[in-house]
């Protein structure tokens, strides 16, 4: 059976057709033609442009495009592999003790400045602060207003200027005495480091 070469070039030749007529007809290289002929592939550039070389010589020599195809993919050499006949075992990952001690350093070390970091972090920043009573507009009837919430534990809470204590949740409730004309309760957390977070409520007092 012809190979892909013998068969182009035994095509050419019936035909009567030189490599530049060839070339004229296909716009491709006598060179690259040659070489295709001669199968010397280290002359020719990759496959895919060798395939579609393949396919526009068939056609100028009236050859089955499908058969050439088929061929060529039969005697297209495949890229060699560099496989290693005596594989280096001693290179294999293997888990070690002292890689156990390695990781378990590098996991205590991410614990620690990664908790560092959120300290800093924290530090830095305005406390926290829910205001759950009074609500925005609420209608308070007599003379006080009970003001609950919750906050950091290192925040300091001043209610309308007054100290008020949290307890070991970071929580706080207090009655908070109000008059006709109190329009506001102001709700001010700091932090340790003289962050502050504000919540003002607009209430309604009333005696009715």
């Amino acid at each position: 059976m012809k190979t892909i070469g013998q068969l182009l070039k035994y095509a050419r030749d019936n035909k009567g057709y030189s490599l530049r007529r060839i070339e004229d007809i296909t716009k491709i290289k006598a060179s690259f033609i040659d070489a295709i002929e001669k199968e010397k592939w280290e002359n020719l550039p990759p496959f895919p442009t060798i395939l579609g070389f393949v396919k526009s010589i068939s056609t100028a020599l009236n050859i089955d495009e499908k058969m050439t195809v088929a061929i060529l993919k039969r005697d297209y050499p495949p890229k060699k592999l560099n496989i290693n006949p005596k594989p280096d075992v001693a290179s294999k990952f293997s888990w070690s003790p002292k890689l156990t001690f390695a990781v378990g350093i590098g996991v205590f070390l991410f614990f620690i400045f990664g908790y560092l970091f959120f300290q800093y972090a924290k530090s830095i920043s305005a406390p926290s602060l829910e205001v759950e009573s009074p609500k925005d507009g609420q209608i308070i009837v007599g003379n006080s207003v009970l003001v609950f919430g919750k906050t950091d534990l290192d925040a300091k809470i001043v209610i309308n200027n007054q100290p008020i204590i949290i307890d070991e949740n970071g929580k706080f409730s207090v009655s908070i005495e109000v008059v006709p004309s109190t329009k506001e309760i102001d709700v001010v957390a700091t932090s340790r480091s003289g962050k502050i977070t504000e919540v003002k409520r607009q209430i309604l007092v009333t005696s009715n």
